[in-house]
């Protein structure tokens, strides 16, 4: 089994819902439409082929140039042989919202509580959504690309000496 394979069988039951794929270091990344996350994401852990057991990881990503500029990323990992997927998924800031998955790996309650607390990216048919490491009464969603990185106003910065 290889990236081919697994997305040849990815594009012969989810081809409508793939908006792209790239091989990146090894893994294969698939970016796909949030509407078919949980059918997907059952489908690799369920079937023994392609047999992704093992979810790895959950984490959010904003995109401010982007038409859908919030994302998900699963990472999910088969042990038998050894191989790695990588599924991404695109939202809007003004309806952040995906289906969890949680019913199919139960890891990923606290991964996506934590994914909704920096990302404000919510998680529908979650159990438990909630901030679990920022204050409760913030405002605002910290990892979110919302803020200038500098204060274009100082003025005891000379840029000479930063490369620019």
């Amino acid at each position: 089994m290889d990236n081919n394979y697994v997305l040849q069988k990815i594009r012969q039951y989810f081809d409508g819902f793939v908006l792209g794929y790239e091989e990146l270091s090894g893994i294969l990344t698939i970016t796909v439409k949030p509407v078919v996350i949980n059918d997907l994401i059952s489908y690799l852990k369920k079937e023994p082929e392609p047999g992704f057991g093992f979810l790895t990881d959950i984490c959010g990503i904003h995109y401010p140039d982007q038409e859908n500029e919030l994302g998900v990323v699963y990472l999910l990992h088969n042990m038998k042989n050894n191989m790695r997927i990588r599924i991404k998924t695109f939202v809007t800031k003004e309806y952040p919202i995906v289906p969890t998955i949680t019913w199919i790996y139960a890891a990923a309650n606290w991964m996506e509580r934590e994914t909704y607390d920096f990302y404000g990216i919510e998680f529908e048919g979650h159990p438990n959504l909630k901030r679990i490491l920022n204050v409760e009464y913030l405002d605002y969603f910290p990892m979110r690309k919302d803020y200038a990185m500098e204060d274009p106003t100082r003025e005891d910065k000379d840029n000479r000496y930063f490369g620019r």
